[in-house]
């Protein structure tokens, strides 16, 4: 296995991964697990995978759906949290550190999916329905909730901070 190129794609596509699906979580910490199980997936295939167009798309995908999971189970966790005293439950408000990472965290997951894909990854919407396997009709409307939900959260945000 030829791990120099490996080395190189890794230090060339980890960190702006890590901002994309920081971006998904709402946490940099989890972001950077969630991105480095994604490149551990990718050692084994590193041989194949190197020789698409896009490798980095490959790993991104990789990495999209491990988040999407972790959220899911997490949504499952919480339920069990809500049998705990109020005490023991942690403010998710201190895992956000901005204001678009707080509206971004308010989005239901598949909706957060494609407005990270569209506009922070550069996707079109062909793309994007492409790799979360969905039609292009469902990003356009995943698309207008999330600008229509996105600017009313950030317009009240600033006019909070006003």
């Amino acid at each position: 296995m030829e791990t120099e190129g490996l080395r190189e794609f890794y230090s060339a596509h980890q960190p702006r991964l890590v901002g994309v699906i920081s971006l998904l979580t709402g946490s940099r910490a989890e972001a950077e697990d969630i991105v480095q199980e994604a490149f551990v997936r990718l050692v084994p295939r590193w041989e194949k995978v190197s020789r698409y167009d896009a490798p980095e798309a490959w790993v991104r995908l990789v990495a999209v759906r491990l988040a999407a999971n972790r959220h899911r189970d997490g949504n499952r966790f919480t339920q069990l949290f809500h049998r705990l005293p109020a005490d023991h439950v942690p403010d998710p408000a201190d895992r956000y550190t901005g204001d678009l990472e707080q509206a971004l965290a308010g989005l239901p997951m598949p909706t957060r999916q494609v407005v990270v894909l569209h506009y922070v990854c550069d996707l079109t919407v062909a793309q994007v329905a492409d790799t979360l396997g969905i039609a292009e009709g469902t990003v356009k409307s995943r698309l207008s909730r999330a600008r229509d939900t996105l600017s009313d959260s950030l317009l009240l945000r600033s006019d909070d901070h006003a």
